[in-house]
Formats: C-alpha cells, sequence, structure tokens
C-alpha cells in the first residue's frame, strides 16, 4: 500500500508542473486567418532559418504553398535565407533551390532594399526571430526595409514572435548623435524589451527609422504586425513551448540570447576570450594569463545581484584562441529579474582592471575602438571607463534613458 501511495503522490506531483504556453507566432496566426492580406498580392518575404513553425515548416515554403499568395521573391539578410552564409560573410543575389524564387541579397553590395528589387511587390513580409538586443544586425534590415518599403509605397507586414529576453528588460542608453550604424540603427537602448512588431510600430510611428547616419528624414511605411497568440510580457523563451532555431551561428540557444548582451560589448574589445569559438557563446569570459581562482574571488566579492559565476578553463576550437588553454568564469543567471545583464561584462572588465592592471583594453588610439563605440552608440562608455575600470563611472550615462524608453514604448505594446 504504501508504494502504492507513493506511486500516486509521484503521479499527482507530475500533473501539478505546469507545462510550457502554447505560443503562436505571427506565421501560425496569419495561416489560421487564411492569409488575410496576402492573397491575390504579390510578396515578398524577408526572411532566415529562423523563420519557421511549430512543426519546423519554413515561412518560405508555407507562403509558396499558400492559396492566392504569390510569393515572388526572398530577401536574405546577415547568413543568408537559409542559413548558408557565416557571421559577416557577404550574401550574393542567387536563386533558392526549393522554390526557384530570386533571392536578393541585403548583407551584400547593399542592406536596403534598392526600388529596382521591390518592383511589382505589392506587399514585403519580415519573419526573423529576434534577440531583443539593439546591435543585432536583423532589425536594422528590418528598418532599412521599412524605408525602401514607404520610398515605393509598398506595404510591410511583420510577423511577429518572442522577444527571448522578455517584454521587461531594458537596459543601456540610447544611440548618440555621430555614432548611429547597422549595429545601431536606431535611437533605442541597448536592451529594449519589445518583440519585433511592436519594435517595428515604434520605430515607424515615432520617426526612428533615419537611417544609418541617423540624421536622414524619417519615413513612414504602411505597417501591418500580426500578432502572436498567448504571449506575455513575462515571459522568457522556455515559457512559450516553441522550437528555438538558432538566428545566427553564435545564438544556438535561446539562452544564448541572454548571453549575447551580457558579453557581446566586452567581446569587441578583443582581450577576452567571450565563448565564441567554443560551445559556450557569449557566456564565459578567460585568457591564457587569468588565475581563475584570484578571478572568481573578486567577483564573487562584489556580491552582484542575480548572477553566480564558476571557475572554468576551456580550449577554443575556433578562432584566434583555438587550441590554447584558457582559464576564466562562466557565468549564470540565478535571479534573471534581478540581473543587470548588460553590466555583467562591465564588472568583469572592472575585476581583471584590478587584477591585471597591465592589461587595459583601452590603451591605444580611439580609432581601435570604432566598433565598440558603434555597439555601444557612444564613445562615452570608452572614455568613462577606461579612466579607472570601474563600472560605477558609467553607470549613470548607461542607464539614463532606460525610464523614458519604457513611458515611451507602452503605448505600442500589444501584449501584457
Amino acid at each position: 500500500m504504501k508504494g502504492n501511495r507513493l506511486i500516486l503522490t509521484v503521479l499527482l506531483g507530475c500533473l501539478c508542473v505546469a507545462a510550457p504556453a502554447q505560443v503562436r507566432p505571427g506565421i501560425e496566426v496569419l495561416e489560421s486567418r487564411g492569409f488575410i492580406g496576402l492573397r491575390g498580392k504579390r510578396v515578398g518575404l524577408v526572411t532566415n532559418p529562423s523563420g519557421v513553425d511549430r512543426n519546423l515548416r519554413s515561412t518560405i515554403d508555407i507562403l509558396f504553398d499558400a492559396p492566392g499568395v504569390d510569393l515572388v521573391a526572398l530577401f536574405g539578410p546577415e547568413h543568408g535565407v537559409r542559413g548558408d552564409a557565416y557571421a559577416g560573410d557577404h550574401v550574393t543575389d542567387s536563386k533558392d533551390p526549393r522554390t526557384g524564387l530570386p533571392v536578393y541579397s541585403l548583407y551584400g553590395a547593399t542592406r536596403e532594399p534598392t526600388q529596382a528589387m521591390l518592383e511589382g511587390i505589392d506587399v514585403m513580409v519580415y519573419d526573423i526571430q529576434d534577440v531583443g538586443t539593439r546591435s543585432y544586425t536583423f532589425i536594422s534590415t528590418l528598418g532599412l526595409v521599412m524605408r525602401a518599403c514607404a520610398k515605393k509605397g509598398i506595404e510591410v507586414m511583420v510577423l511577429d514572435r518572442p522577444n527571448p529576453l522578455g517584454g521587461l528588460k531594458v537596459e543601456g542608453s540610447y544611440v548618440e548623435p555621430g555614432f548611429f550604424s547597422f549595429v545601431s540603427q536606431f535611437k533605442i537602448p541597448y536592451v529594449y524589451g519589445l518583440t519585433v512588431g511592436e519594435l517595428a510600430k515604434i520605430i515607424n510611428e515615432e520617426g526612428l527609422n533615419c537611417g544609418q547616419r541617423g540624421n536622414e528624414e524619417p519615413l513612414r511605411c504602411k505597417l501591418l504586425v500580426v500578432p502572436m497568440q498567448g504571449w506575455h510580457r513575462w515571459m522568457r523563451y522556455a515559457d512559450t513551448g516553441l522550437p528555438w532555431i538558432l538566428p545566427s551561428p553564435n545564438i544556438p540557444y535561446a539562452q544564448s540570447a541572454v548571453n549575447y548582451p551580457s558579453a557581446g560589448l566586452c567581446g569587441e574589445l578583443g582581450y577576452l576570450n567571450i565563448g565564441v569559438g567554443y560551445t559556450l557563446p557569449f557566456e564565459t569570459f578567460a585568457a591564457e594569463w587569468i588565475d581563475a581562482g584570484k578571478l572568481l574571488d573578486k567577483l564573487n566579492s562584489y556580491h552582484l545581484p542575480g548572477v553566480a559565476f564558476r571557475e572554468i578553463h576551456y580550449k577554443p576550437i575556433s578562432g584566434g584562441s583555438a587550441g590554447k588553454l584558457l582559464h576564466g568564469v562562466q557565468y549564470h543567471y540565478t535571479d534573471y529579474e534581478a540581473a543587470t545583464i548588460t553590466l555583467t561584462q562591465f564588472y568583469v572588465m572592472q575585476a581583471v582592471g584590478e587584477l591585471y592592471p597591465d592589461r587595459n583594453p583601452f590603451k591605444g588610439a580611439a580609432s581601435k575602438y570604432e566598433m565598440f563605440h558603434k555597439v555601444c552608440g557612444t564613445d562615452y562608455v570608452r572614455i568613462a571607463f577606461s579612466k579607472r575600470q570601474r563600472v560605477e563611472d558609467i553607470l549613470e550615462h548607461w542607464s539614463k534613458d532606460v525610464e523614458d524608453f519604457k513611458t515611451l514604448s507602452m503605448g505600442y505594446y500589444l501584449y501584457e
């Protein structure tokens, strides 16, 4: 009897564990509505391998086979529509082998569709999994597509997807004049707490779509967002019940999207390996010359809220540190809501600076840090942090725009 009661207790306990929600992304909602808005129209599609439904059917194939929808052209951002180009590699115009459709590159000779590419298109559809961080180039592609379509009077339809960082996390300052680029396309915080559909709406309506230099006239397109069903702002990707398809090679897991803004800025400085080239992209901070135990002790002495560190030693399998034994720390968020994820990397740089003052990564000509300035959206962070390598010297500037953006963005929320 005791054995039976034990089995029953275990079974009841299993039933009480909440299953992940079944969020329906925009492509599934569009299909359930009979492709309203696309039927009888010539359609262009900006997508990549992350544009799939829960059964891993590509949005390309779904729209190509959709009754009454005339899919006429594909547009490839960084990595290409089928994901066959590596990070930074130029994408060339080609023909899609499965559908025979022309594929126009938006990461080669041009990053904004030319008016000739758009000829004959009635609606441009965008379906790419976002990561919630400003320096990720796919949202820049979206902005440039919206500009090009506005010039030609073409409607833009965004098929919405979850923000893997959730809809409540906002961190980092706005991009400043002189620092707009393809990795800082809009005047928004570094982590913006919006879905890609909500982001498209705020860009369109607030005049943020001012081109890569940030000084062109804003252009507003006719925009339609197909919202998800079942998504809530508190959700992170594991809560959605959806499969994660890597939108780019170094974001292989949903957790990688959280790690990307936690370490990617530091990665631009080149003096610490951040797990890229190993099995933990954006999840570590290491170098040959680091004493891992000392770095761990120093970081633990800060008592940072919501983040824990462990000692790690590994050999990258690719990149400049391939085959070298590196020593450092791996981090883990114990309380995601309490942590300021973008500052994790700066506290690591502070700790390294205290232990190894001769390893200051900011020594040298300002031109050396052009990409760091671009991803930060300012040179203030480098200038202020390099003096003492202390987080407190950049904290006020880094957080100065957060509350203003939260207030502004609430007017564009599609989800509670």
